[in-house]
């Protein structure tokens, strides 16, 4: 641990506090579940919206941070996870299915974001694509096979606005016309699902040199009008697993002296 006054202002997390590897859930209720199935864990820090523990899963070293709702504050988490040696960024979280082939219960990995939220526009230009690491993602559709959790990889909208962002109605009714077309016109673009932070997860971690990636459960499913609340350990499943095959391909390549991973590598 280092001293008081290098820790970060936000999560109050300093060098030697997180692993390289964080999952990132939004809800602080959602950390428990996490660590749950950890081997130990390790309360960190706790201000504001962010709760971090630190531990290992079948020996591999992992953290987790809570990040609220939405892009800015997911923003601030892997600005200052970053600052104290975090490299990897997992979200893991739930959304509402574009898609109408998707259905309750089934978890999406995404492996690139329309950014539809407007933090990760204070970075860089709206051409910029958000793309999840192709590492992260196979490591992530890895674990859902081993552990035969029904999934889905494909594009993820991340939107600013829970409800008027993503044609829901909101108080009285109310719905925006901008939503209710945005919900149309990503749907015949083959977009998957609906969500609020992994487009600047993907954005500013390729910005930063770093690696991210989410995986999400789906509680809602738009085109159906259904919504409950299921599954909800599935994407916590994949995401705890994931970081240990992520480990493991990790090493494969430094073994190998390989530039990236490839189908050629195996790993144990």
């Amino acid at each position: 641990m280092e001293g008081a006054d290098d820790r970060q202002y936000h999560l109050a997390v300093a060098p030697g506090d997180v692993a390289e590897t964080v999952l990132l859930p939004g809800d602080t209720e959602r950390v428990a579940k996490i660590t749950d199935q950890w081997d130990h864990a390790t309360e960190v820090a706790s201000h504001r919206e962010y709760h971090t523990e630190t531990g290992e899963t079948n020996g591999t070293p992992i953290s987790v941070t809570s990040t609220g709702i939405g892009s800015p504050s997911a923003a601030i988490a892997v600005e200052e996870l970053a600052a104290v040696g975090a490299t990897t960024f997992i979200r893991v979280g739930s959304c509402g299915a574009i898609d109408p082939e998707l259905e309750l219960g089934d978890v999406v990995i995404t492996r690139g974001a329309v950014r539809v939220e407007g933090t990760s526009d204070e970075y860089v230009r709206e051409s910029y694509p958000a793309v999840a690491d192709e590492r992260v993602v196979t490591a992530l559709v890895t674990a859902a096979e081993e552990l035969n959790i029904p999934y889905h990889v494909g594009i993820t909208a991340s939107t600013d606005s829970f409800y008027a962002g993503q044609g829901r109605p909101g108080f009285g009714g109310y719905q925006s016309a901008a939503g209710i077309d945005r919900f149309e016109a990503l749907k015949n673009a083959g977009v998957r699902n609906f969500e609020m932070e992994a487009s600047v997860l993907c954005t500013l971690s390729s910005l930063f040199g770093l690696r991210a990636g989410a995986v999400c459960t789906v509680y809602a499913d738009r085109a159906g009008n259904e919504f409950e609340v299921t599954g909800q350990r599935r994407a916590v499943r994949v995401a705890n697993r994931a970081v240990e095959i992520l480990a493991a391909m990790d090493q494969a390549v430094a073994d190998a002296d390989a530039e990236r991973w490839h189908a050629g590598l195996t790993i144990k």
